[in-house]
């Protein structure tokens, strides 16, 4: 079991009447019910089926999923707006880590999910130095 990680068996005691037997039967199927699933969200917030997610649940699942392909943890999510299709986000990544921490390589990522806040596609769209302010 990874850091984390609940484990989903419990400890079921013993009820002393019947009674309590149905409150505690009760109780643990809620607790099963809102155990977490094998993508670390819980069953109750997964998406339902044709629904677009929110703007927040689309920027987790952007970075979670890019960080999933690229194996480096996203630094941040700059942007997200709503497709057609579903979502774009640009997602910030750190590429190379420098001394010191202004000369550090980093890049944009755009990413399109489905309304599911499945991931679909990715770009890389810029990469600069952290320090770099851009001219506008």
């Amino acid at each position: 079991m990874a850091a984390g990680e609940q484990d989903e068996t419990e400890r079921v005691r013993r009820p002393s009447s019947k009674k309590t037997a149905k409150k505690s039967v009760k109780k643990t199927a809620t607790r099963a019910s809102s155990a977490r699933t094998g993508s670390g969200e819980r069953e109750s917030e997964a998406p339902r089926a044709g629904r677009r997610v929110s703007a927040p649940r689309a920027m987790r699942y952007a970075a979670e999923q890019l960080k999933e392909l690229l194996g480096r943890a996203p630094e941040s999510v700059s942007a997200v707006k709503p497709t057609e299709d579903g979502w774009q986000a640009d997602v910030e990544v750190l590429e190379l880590e420098r001394v010191p921490g202004t000369t550090s390589v980093m890049a944009t990522y755009r990413v399109m999910l489905d309304k599911e806040g499945e991931l679909v596609a990715y770009e890389r769209t810029r990469r600069y130095t952290r320090g770099q302010i851009d001219r506008r």
